[in-house]
């Protein structure tokens, strides 16, 4: 339904400014993909065609340096590049950096393609996003179909742009990557330039082809302007790591873990249930597998059912591993780009354990304190014998007057402690090897 009403508006903005595309500053519009391509970057790439479009720009420069990403949003990034009616250019830049894994594709996609020198392009093969991997007859079925699927996709996009589609394919199926040079000598790439003032000079009076129109570039003397992500963008670019969506859940089970285990408090439960729901909503942009996150609330169970059940650390033995083995199992993808850095696993890892522990021990300390108030409070107290115990009487304890009773006499002035609370009665019985005291 919002795709729907931002397809809309879309539409309706697009023929409001009809009239004014002749005024168009026609600009050179630069976007920067830096890191993992997810879903906020596809929206932000996407997003800043259109706007683009809309205003008549010139060119749009993609500057990128990608390990690579998900599979879902470089298609989404590939769908805008080729429905864009001015060009578009992917700029692997600055020196160092790379065009990997779905990167290859977009570079392959764009009406221009730029490298920077020393960077390097390809390693596009397949890898497992969907969780549940094996190495049976039916996992390497699915995964040579997969990878025939990407195989024909960069051919396509390859053969539409007028460049080596057999480098492509084998990008894909044996995951060769070649330097800037070799790219440019191998028409993977158009041209090599060192910035994206060089670039914009070296395109000018260039000729694209643009679904069915050759348009020629006047970019030289153009204004080139610098787009960022917003504020809410960025928030959802960090949160949608998947280092950052694994602390967020730990964060999460633990805030829900202190609520659980210490009703009232508030706070923790609070804490704990935002970072639960933002974790959530990164992980429907992760490979992950469920029987990892199964295990960890299990995990979150026996820390639980530790308090009130008697099993002598058995069951924060079993939470403990359950959240070791769920944790390793979580991200199930062989892209680096997508899994969880250990340097982050196992120090949030061993921290949440700890502190979950800690809670359970306070807990279960508390619980074997005595009471310290109320008719409970009582068993256990000292107190002195104002009126004779034979067997009633009465005892002075804490500053009160208590009846109390005992199976023999005792005088006037002994200690007493109390054995048990009957009503308003006190069960009591003297304190061994005394000496009686005056009153």
């Amino acid at each position: 339904m919002i795709q729907t009403i931002q397809k809309l508006s879309l539409a309706f903005f697009v023929i409001l400014l009809l009239p004014f595309q002749a005024w168009a500053e026609d600009r050179i519009v630069v976007v920067e993909i830096s890191g993992a391509i997810n879903p906020v970057v596809a929206e932000f790439v996407t997003e800043e065609i259109q706007e683009a479009n809309l205003a008549g720009e010139e060119l749009i420069v993609i500057r990128m340096d990608t390990p690579g990403g998900l599979d879902t949003s470089m298609r989404q990034i590939i769908k805008g590049i080729q429905n864009s009616r001015i060009p578009v250019a992917t700029f692997v830049a600055p020196s160092g950096s790379r065009a990997a894994s779905a990167g290859t594709f977009i570079t392959m996609a764009s009406h221009i393609a730029a490298m920077s020198p020393g960077t390097n392009i390809g390693a596009a093969s397949p890898v497992n996003l969907m969780g549940g991997g094996g190495e049976g007859e039916q996992a390497k079925t699915m995964k040579q179909k997969v990878t025939q699927d990407a195989a024909a996709y960069i051919r396509s996009l390859a053969e539409k742009r007028g460049r080596n589609a057999y480098w492509g394919e084998l990008a894909v199926t044996k995951g060769v990557s070649i330097s800037a040079e070799e790219a440019k000598k191998l028409n993977v790439i158009d041209l090599i330039a060192n910035n994206v003032e060089a670039l914009v000079l070296a395109v000018d009076e260039r000729e694209v082809q643009v679904d069915s129109t050759t348009v020629t570039l006047k970019t030289k003397g153009k204004e080139i302007v610098y787009h960022e992500m917003n504020k809410r963008q960025q928030i959802l670019d960090i949160i949608s790591n998947p280092n950052v969506a694994y602390i967020l859940m730990m964060l999460g089970l633990v805030g829900l873990y202190f609520e659980l285990s210490n009703p009232g408090l508030i706070l923790p439960g609070v804490i704990g249930g935002i970072c639960m729901i933002l974790a959530l909503y990164a992980m429907q942009t992760l490979p992950v597998n469920y029987a990892g996150l199964l295990l960890i609330v299990l995990g979150l169970i026996l820390f639980i059912a530790e308090i009130n059940v008697m099993s002598y650390g058995l069951l924060s033995v079993g939470g403990t591993i359950s959240i070791l083995l769920g944790s390793i199992m979580l991200m199930d993808t062989e892209d680096p780009t997508m899994q969880i850095s250990r340097a982050v696993l196992v120090p949030t890892m061993l921290f949440s354990v700890a502190f979950s522990l800690g809670i359970l021990y306070f807990a279960s300390k508390s619980q074997r304190h005595r009471p310290v108030s109320g008719v409970e409070g009582l068993i256990g107290s000292k107190g002195v014998v104002k009126a004779e115990l034979n067997p009633e009487g009465s005892v002075l304890i804490h500053g009160e007057m208590w009846n109390a009773e005992c199976e023999g006499p005792i005088a006037i002035g002994e200690t007493v402690v109390v054995e048990s609370v009957q009503g308003l009665k006190l069960k009591v019985k003297p304190l061994p090897n005394q000496q009686p005291r005056p009153v």
